[in-house]
Order: structure tokens, then C-alpha cells, then sequence
């Protein structure tokens, strides 16, 4: 989508390389409130499942959301116990102001989110994040409507579902079929982009992310998952509804008119072969044909029945002026916006006198013409002077495309524009800061299992550190090896099969 307000700032996608120690490749964030009960076997599935069966670096990253409850000291005592899992506190609600937060912060290429109750089957993790990481997607996420999806949940939960998505399909025009699912990564450079244009900080955000996402040209994988519903779910389902729709009727808005400048996330799609210049052809000439063909016949079909109109009760030459000036502002705008694919209103005022130019030239050839069917008949048939008209109009519009490809909406070059400002990461929040939690010892349950390496670990907030890519050979890990490239799937959920969950 073309705008005039700057040039699109993501570079091509490339693979990512695996990071050296200490730098993730994957970072996992974990949004909960007061999650006391679930947050501990939960993080310890998590990290043992990426331990045996992620080939990168990894951080999980617990988001606390002003919880109540000991759920600071359960994520603090884990941060203590595992490197790789560190805690956020933030002192408001809302999921989409957490992950906004992290993911802001965050380091990591990749980042992704779930539901602390893993719902979710931890075997599409992989293929959720492996698009990302080789270059394939700008984003991922977990369906469960998808035709191969296996998922247990009651009746209710299914119909609210389905009927949501059927919402935005038909509002929005959304493509994927799964907007709610707590299953979605994202590479990092399209976040710093994307994040600043998402304004809803609560259950709206992913919903938000993806339409914006989708309508910028953005690539999003979908993975059909397993997944079990949580019966002791905290969610309230009739205010987040209620907060959906609202979103939607905002969001919708916001496209209709314009004004969100989803221009800044195009990029280039690598060796994609829509995007190599054929030599002489200038770029997008088929498609503005087209549209351009659509519109003008849509025009000229408003422009008789005008005429039509306006003869009844004026001359031919009046009612052929008054006819051309309506129809052009209406064929102005429509090429403006669906032929040459300028958003906003940004310069709308200059097209429209440009366009009224462009309708003197097509006047002065549709006039003309008149002009000269009444020198030679003195009592023209209505129905001729209207087949005089149309060639005269199919001749005013080969010319009206090309003044407006040339110059009412030429193309811009990349050029044209000026550099785009640095990208400074909003955060409501005050810097994460450890410092209010309740420092008394945290006493864990007993585990029949061998304690994780409770070495000391410094539970400061991790610093982004720059990210260098170092060669990676498939199959390992930076710190270590994997023997068998065959791994047997696990039980997702802690209560299947770990004796060390009491629920």
C-alpha cells in the first residue's frame, strides 16, 4: 500500500543464525496474574521441553501483571533457580501491555508469548518460531480452527470462538482463522515497527496485531495445534467480548478512513519474483490497469446517467460540464484510493486539483465534439450524441490514466523520502525493577526430582545485548550436542504424566 507519508522501513528477511552463549535466539514470555498455583510446574515444563528440544539459545520471560498474590516471589525463586528464565514486574493490568513491554525491551530476534496454563501443545512451539528464525514469515501463530487442529473445550467456548472470528472476517476482512489463540511469536524487527501502530493493552492486542500486520503486507504462518481448555480459566468472557468489539469497531474505522501510516512496514520479500523489475515494464502497470479499467468504467456509467439527469432541463453542452465535474471528483478519488493506492488524506486536496485539470482536458475534448456533431446535424438523436460522447470519453481516458500516472500519483522512489526517525520503544511503565518484591525466602514444594543448579544468579534485569550472528552447524546447540535428531513427544500439560503436580 502506497501513502505520501514515508517509505516502508523493514529490511528483507534473512536467516537467522544461531547466537553465542548467553545471547537468545527465542525469547518466551509469559504473561500471568496471580498465577501462584500454575506459574512454577508450568515454567518448569516450558524449560525442560526447550532444554531437550530446542536447537538455540533461549530466555523464558515470566510478565507479571501486578498480581496480588505470591506470584512475584514463585517468578522470582524461579529466576534464582534457572538462568534462563527471567521476571518482569509490571504494576498495571493487561496483556497487551505486558507483552508491549517485554517485547520492547527484549533482545532476543524472535519473540513469542503463551498462556501460562499450557493449553497449548509445546510440540508446534517449533514449528511456530522455525518460519521466523529461517526467514519465512514475519509472524506466527497457533490456530485451533484449522482443519488438522485437535481441541477440547466445551460448547460455549466453541461457538464464542467461531463467532468471533467470523466477526473480523467479515468486518475486517481478516484472512487467518484464529485471532485469540495464546500461541503467537514475532520476529523483532517487524515488533519495533508494528508495536507503536497497536493501541489496545489489554485482550484486543493480538486481534489488533494481526489485522494490521495482514493489511500492511506482512507474512503470517499459521500452525494447527492441539489444545486443551483450561476449566479454571480467570478470563471473563462477556466484558472481553464487549472490549473486542469495540476494538474491532475502532480498528475498522481507523482503516476506512486512513489514518493509520501502514505504509512504514513494507518491505522487501526477499527473492520474491512479483518483486523483480522486468526490463521496460514499468512496476505495477498491470494492476493499475486494471483498477484503473474498473474505475473508469464505473465512471462512465455514472457520467450518462448524470447526463441523462442533467439534459432534462439544460442544454447538451451544460449538462455535458456539470455531468464531467461530478464524475471526475468521484473518479479522482476512487483512482486515488484503489487504483494508485494512496491512503490518508495527506494531499488530498492537490490530487483533486489536479484531477480537476485533467477533467478540463477531457471537457475540452467531450465538448469539442459536441461542438461538432451540432456543426454538421442541427437536431442530433439523443442516442447519438451519446455514442459521440463515449468515443470521445474513451479517448479522454487513455489520456486522463497516463496525466495520472505521470503526474497526479506518480510513483515515489525510495529517494523521494527522508530517512526514517530512529525507533524509540514506547513504554508506559517504569523501568522493571526487582526491588519491591518481598525478599523473604520463597520455600518451594517438595520434588521427588534432583533440584535444578541453584548456583548464585544475579536476578537484575537482563541488559539487551548487541545480537552477532556466529556459524551454526544444524543439529547443535552452541554449548552442546544433540545424539539423536529423533525426539519422542512428551505430554504437554504438567498434570498428564508429572508426579510432581498435585492438581
Amino acid at each position: 500500500m502506497r501513502t505520501d507519508s514515508s517509505p516502508g522501513t523493514l529490511p528483507a528477511r534473512e536467516h537467522l543464525p544461531a547466537a553465542p552463549a548467553g545471547t537468545p535466539v527465542l525469547d518466551v514470555v509469559i504473561p500471568v496474574y496471580n498465577e501462584e498455583k500454575d506459574l512454577r510446574p508450568c515454567v518448569r515444563r516450558l524449560y525442560e521441553h526447550l532444554d531437550r528440544t530446542f536447537p538455540y539459545a533461549f530466555r523464558i520471560t515470566i510478565a507479571d501483571n501486578a498480581s496480588t498474590d505470591t506470584t512475584p516471589q514463585v517468578a522470582r525463586h524461579l529466576a534464582a533457580q534457572i538462568p534462563e528464565v527471567a521476571t518482569v514486574r509490571l504494576e498495571q493490568k493487561g496483556r497487551g501491555r505486558a507483552l508491549r513491554a517485554v517485547w520492547s525491551a527484549s533482545d532476543a530476534p524472535v519473540l513469542a508469548y503463551m498462556d501460562v496454563d499450557l493449553s497449548t501443545d509445546l510440540n508446534a512451539l517449533l514449528p511456530l518460531v522455525a518460519p521466523l528464525i529461517s526467514g519465512h514469515s514475519d509472524l506466527a501463530i497457533g490456530s485451533r480452527l484449522a482443519r488438522s487442529s485437535r481441541v477440547v473445550r466445551g460448547p460455549k467456548r466453541e461457538f464464542i470462538s467461531r463467532a468471533y472470528n467470523l466477526i473480523l472476517r467479515g468486518s475486517l476482512q481478516a484472512r487467518f482463522s484464529d485471532a485469540q489463540c495464546g500461541f503467537k511469536a514475532i520476529r523483532r524487527d517487524v515488533a519495533q515497527v508494528l508495536l507503536p501502530l497497536v493501541e489496545d493493552t489489554g485482550w484486543f492486542f493480538d486481534t489488533e496485531m494481526l489485522v494490521l500486520a495482514e493489511r500492511a503486507g506482512l507474512r503470517i504462518h499459521e500452525v494447527p495445534v492441539d489444545w486443551v481448555d483450561d476449566p479454571d480459566s480467570t478470563v471473563h468472557i462477556v466484558r472481553t467480548a464487549t472490549d473486542d468489539l469495540k476494538g474491532v469497531w475502532r480498528v475498522g474505522r481507523a482503516l476506512a478512513t486512513g489514518s493509520l501510516p501502514l505504509d512504514r512496514l513494507g518491505r522487501p520479500f526477499g527473492d520474491d519474483p512479483r518483486d523483480r523489475d522486468i526490463e521496460d515494464v514499468p512496476k505495477g502497470l498491470a494492476r493499475q490497469l486494471v483498477g484503473f479499467c474498473v474505475v473508469g468504467a464505473l465512471s462512465t456509467l455514472f457520467y450518462l446517467l448524470l447526463y441523462s439527469g442533467f439534459r432534462v432541463f439544460s442544454g447538451s453542452q451544460t449538462a455535458n460540464a456539470l455531468a464531467l465535474l461530478v464524475s471526475a471528483v468521484a473518479n479522482t478519488a476512487a483512482n486515488r484510493r484503489l487504483t494508485f493506492g494512496v491512503r490518508g488524506r495527506g494531499g488530498a486536496v492537490r490530487h483533486q486539483a489536479q484531477g480537476l485539470v485533467v477533467f478540463g482536458i477531457g471537457l475540452a475534448l467531450t465538448s469539442g465534439s459536441l461542438a461538432a456533431l451540432n456543426a454538421a446535424t442541427s437536431e442530433p438523436a439523443h442516442s447519438t450524441e451519446l455514442a459521440v460522447l463515449v468515443a470521445a470519453n474513451l479517448a479522454a481516458t487513455v489520456l486522463r490514466f497516463l496525466l495520472f500516472r505521470a503526474w497526479v500519483f506518480p510513483d515515489r522512489r525510495e529517494d523521494d523520502f527522508p530517512a526514517p526517525a530512529p525507533y524509540t520503544p514506547p513504554c508506559t511503565t517504569p523501568p522493571y525493577d526487582p526491588a519491591p518484591y518481598d525478599p523473604a525466602p520463597y520455600d518451594p514444594a517438595p520434588c521427588d526430582t534432583a533440584p535444578y543448579d541453584t548456583t548464585p544468579h544475579d536476578p537484575a534485569p537482563y541488559e539487551a545485548a548487541p545480537y552477532v550472528p556466529t556459524p551454526f552447524r544444524a543439529g547443535e546447540a552452541a554449548h552442546r550436542t544433540w545424539p539423536d535428531a529423533t525426539l519422542r513427544p512428551q505430554p504437554v500439560r504438567p498434570h498428564d504424566s508429572d508426579s510432581r503436580d498435585l492438581r
